[in-house]
């Protein structure tokens, strides 16, 4: 019997077969942020917000380091907040006219002129703060949206041979940090059990010193057992490769980092794209002759396929949309605080920002609590 049509284009449920590749994550969640830096309008921003809060509570599995989104939206609260703080402190360079409150004004001596702790403050200033919080917000959580979605495990299992050591270096450190916390509340709730006190200098030092040595045991026992399966042993190339490989690899990141800059500047669009695709190549190419020394296999490789193109390319297109938003109706993008305006929504960028959601309708489901694909 033929399943209803509905039925057949139903998202499967994710296992070791069609898991999706983290990069499609990260390339996603890089593709929301790249859009929350073009605009400062708020209504932009929290509907990127909510994009990303959407997909991650339909694709979120139950492993530990799923849980991070909520940490990183208070993280995001928490800088709108201090931005806000530091303008009503330290001022603003933003003319207003509407004075809510006056601060008391810490005299300065001359060689601090130019700077003010204290003093007026206005309207335009705090709305411009508030502006500039949520941009700033907006992109932790947007990579938060990825740190939540995207396994740190099979992501650094999929880096490239060149970065081989290192992946193994932060996947062990991965590895332990749950450790140390699962140790750390043992160790408090058996002190409870005790009738001993868990809080104040002492205790933590008596908690401190037994799981330092804990994880010290771990730390050599995992040395071992990695020295014995022949962790870290590399193969011999050429001078002339290895001196090619830092080149490109240093040129290229320099051109990534300059590229990105230039994105996610106001006036760099211009050169940002072209600077950022001969860094990328560069990048890759480099890794690629780097791969030569490393002599390894990979256990059942992530492959990338259609669903991680349409995620992938759901969130380039919220990118590409936005700039080139940003080159047509720069106004829509950046309500005026001098003087005050109400922002408005603008209709297509709003539209471009929606595709953010294909993820929650392709990407594989999550399994259920305990099943083993749920796992990273």
């Amino acid at each position: 019997m033929t399943p209803p049509p509905l039925v057949r284009l139903r998202a499967p449920e994710a296992n070791r077969s069609n898991a999706l590749h983290p990069g499609a994550w990260w390339l996603w969640a890089l593709g929301l942020a790249v859009a929350a830096s073009r605009t400062t309008n708020p209504l932009l921003l929290g509907l990127l917000v909510g994009v990303a809060g959407y997909v991650v509570a339909a694709r979120r599995t139950d492993a530990p380091w799923a849980r991070s989104y909520g940490a990183f939206v208070k993280l995001g609260l928490f800088v709108v907040a201090l931005r806000v703080g530091f303008s009503l402190v330290l001022g603003s360079p933003i003319p207003g006219s509407y004075e809510l409150f006056t601060l008391p004004e810490v005299p300065l001596p001359d060689w601090a002129r130019g700077v003010r702790i204290g003093g007026r403050v206005t309207a335009e200033q705090v709305v411009f703060a508030v502006y500039d919080g949520l941009k700033l917000a907006t992109l932790l959580i947007c990579v938060g949206a990825a740190n939540a979605l995207a396994s740190p495990a099979r992501l650094l299992k999929s880096l490239p041979g060149a970065l081989y050591e290192a992946g193994v270096a932060v996947v062990v450190a991965m590895t332990f940090a749950p450790n140390l916390v699962v140790d750390v509340v043992r160790l408090r709730t058996a002190r409870r059990l005790r009738g001993r006190p868990t809080g104040g200098l002492k205790a933590l030092l008596q908690i401190g010193l037994p799981v330092l040595e804990g994880a010290l045991e771990r730390s050599v026992a995992v040395a071992a057992s990695m020295d014995a399966r022949g962790y870290g042993r590399t193969a011999r190339v050429p001078a002339s490769v290895r001196r090619t490989t830092n080149v490109l690899t240093l040129g290229g990141l320099l051109g990534v980092c300059a590229g990105s800059y230039g994105l996610l500047a106001a006036q760099g669009a211009s050169y940002g794209l072209p600077l950022l695709v001969a860094g990328l190549l560069a990048a890759v190419a480099g890794l690629r002759l780097g791969g030569r020394r490393a002599v390894r296999t990979r256990y059942r490789p992530d492959r990338w396929g259609a669903r991680a193109w349409l995620v992938a390319g759901a969130g380039v297109a919220v990118a590409v949309a936005m700039i080139w938003a940003g080159a047509v109706a720069p106004g829509a993008l950046r309500p005026g605080v001098v003087p005050l305006e109400a922002p408005q929504l603008p209709l297509w960028p709003a539209a471009s920002v929606l595709i953010g959601l294909l993820p929650a309708f392709v990407a594989p489901v999550p399994a259920g609590p305990g099943k083993e694909s749920a796992r990273p």
